[in-house]
This record gives structure tokens, C-alpha cells and sequence, in this order.
């Protein structure tokens, strides 16, 4: 495993050799990509230097900001692997900041796409591009949404990263295998068996055992703005589909066992159609 204890950055030379060795141990290069200025260009938010590596989706300005990635959840196998995947790139770097909000979440950070001057191509997107990331279903721009996921189903088809050494997506089928990923991100693929509403839950079933199995839950606030994208849950029947956000469970009556996994669809980009029966 690369060395890459120190979360604030040490002087400019060792660091990037560092980072570099480690890009190379990992199978990362960045690499250039076709232009996304046609495809994917929010309003600029600002500028800023890279002054620390936070985690494999976070860094810190200069001027004390932080900086979350939108739009991708990391894929390394560890957070010394993610860390070192994102210092490659932007370690001591100035950047541009894009986006349609600048205001902080809760937790002080602030969500943009990133790219390094001279780039018309996000950092996120070379992140996907190089099979290091996963894209997140938490973006309101449609079109760099589709941009990115383009570039991931480009990455999984060459085998990139993680989709080289990962058995990265989820069988519905096997619940216990999604059930170990608790409270982590996921990407899961089946075919929908049934359809079925409770109170104002709609659940999307991929096995017989309505406790047992893997299902998809949509909130009934959801169902309209699924229902515009033309993924009414009921039309979703016998469809293969996949689907990725974060793997939860629920405790049984009374304290007993906990019940098959579950993810909630929130947002239209959790979930894709795949095929037809």
C-alpha cells in the first residue's frame, strides 16, 4: 500500500512523487478525455489552491474552504487508497470551482464539480473515466449527470479500476451478499417480480420473501417526479433495472433478526431500465 499517513500535504516535491508512485501502484493515469464543455458546464463558482487532501471525494482551499466532489462516490479499497487516487490529480493544484449553489451543507462543505486550469473536463469525470469512482444519483444537472454516467459505463466495459478487480455490481437475487454492505453505497441489478404499496411506501420487490429479499423503496413524495421521468414504479414490473445508493436495514418486530436489505430511491437517477422481460 502506498504511504500516505499525513492528511495535510508535506512540501511540494516529495508529495508529488508520492502521489505519482501511487497513481502508478493503483493502475490510475490521468489520462485526457473528450471535451464536456458541450456537455456538462454549470456557472463558475470561484477559484481556489489545493492545500489538503481530506478523503477520496474532499480537499481543502487555501483559504480554509472545503470542497466536496459532486456527483461520485470513491471506489478504492481503503481510504489510504481513495486519498492517494485524488492527490495524484489535484495535490497542490489550483482549481476552478462549477456549480449551480455555493452555500455550504450542514457540515461547512461546499459541493462543485472541479477542474484543474487549462481543463474543460471535471475531475470527477476522470476520476469515473479511470474506474476510481462510482456515479452518485445526487445531481440536479441532468446533463453532466448523463455525462458522467456515460463515462462510468465506458470504464465498467473496458474494465477500468475497480471494475477489473470488483465484483462492483450487486445480483438482487443475492440479499445476503448486498445485506454485508450495510450502510455503504451500492450498485444492484435485477429484475423487478412485483410491485406492491404499503401506506406511503412503494416497493419495488426482487424476491418472493418480502422480508427476506432485496427491494427498492420510493417515498410517496418521490412517486410524481418518477412518474414525469416515465418510471412509474408499476410500469417497472418484470423490468430488469439497476439501482445504486445506500444499503440499509430494518429491524424485525419485536427486536428480532434484521430483514432483507433495502435501498431508498430518493432521486429519478437512482434508478435505469435495463431491458425488457
Amino acid at each position: 500500500m502506498c504511504e500516505h499517513a499525513a492528511m495535510v500535504l508535506p512540501a511540494p516535491t516529495a508529495r508529488l512523487q508520492r502521489v505519482r508512485s501511487c497513481a502508478i501502484a493503483f493502475g490510475f493515469v490521468v489520462v485526457a478525455t473528450p471535451s464536456w464543455a458541450a456537455s456538462c458546464a454549470p456557472p463558475e463558482l470561484g477559484e481556489g489552491h489545493v492545500a489538503e487532501i481530506i478523503d477520496g471525494r474532499s480537499f481543502r482551499l487555501d483559504d480554509g474552504r472545503e470542497i466536496r466532489l459532486a456527483g461520485i462516490e470513491p471506489a478504492g479499497a481503503t481510504k489510504a487508497d481513495r486519498i492517494s487516487v485524488l492527490a495524484a490529480i489535484l495535490a497542490d493544484h489550483d482549481v476552478t470551482l462549477r456549480g449551480t449553489d455555493d452555500a455550504p451543507d450542514r457540515y461547512g462543505r461546499q459541493s462543485a464539480f472541479v477542474y484543474l486550469h487549462a481543463s474543460d473536463t471535471p475531475v470527477q469525470g476522470q476520476l469515473v473515466s479511470a474506474g476510481s469512482a462510482l456515479v452518485s444519483p445526487d445531481l440536479e444537472d441532468g446533463d453532466c449527470a448523463a455525462a458522467l454516467r456515460a463515462a462510468e459505463s465506458e470504464a465498467r466495459q473496458a474494465q477500468k479500476g475497480t471494475w477489473a478487480v470488483n465484483h462492483v455490481i450487486k445480483n438482487a437475487e443475492s440479499a445476503d451478499d448486498i445485506l454485508a454492505g450495510i450502510g455503504r453505497f451500492a450498485v444492484v441489478e435485477g429484475r423487478v417480480l412485483s410491485v406492491h404499496q404499503s401506506g406511503a411506501t412503494t416497493y419495488l420487490n426482487f424476491g418472493r420473501s418480502w422480508t427476506r429479499d432485496f427491494a427498492v423503496t420510493i417515498p410517496r413524495r418521490a412517486l410524481t417526479a418518477f412518474a414525469q421521468a416515465g418510471l412509474a414504479p408499476k410500469s417497472l414490473e418484470n423490468k430488469r433495472i439497476r439501482v445504486r445508493g445506500w444499503v440499509e436495514a430494518r429491524q424485525g418486530p419485536n427486536q428480532g433478526p434484521m430483514q432483507g436489505p433495502r435501498i431508498d430511491a430518493l432521486r429519478v437517477g437512482q434508478i435505469e431500465v435495463l431491458g425488457g422481460n
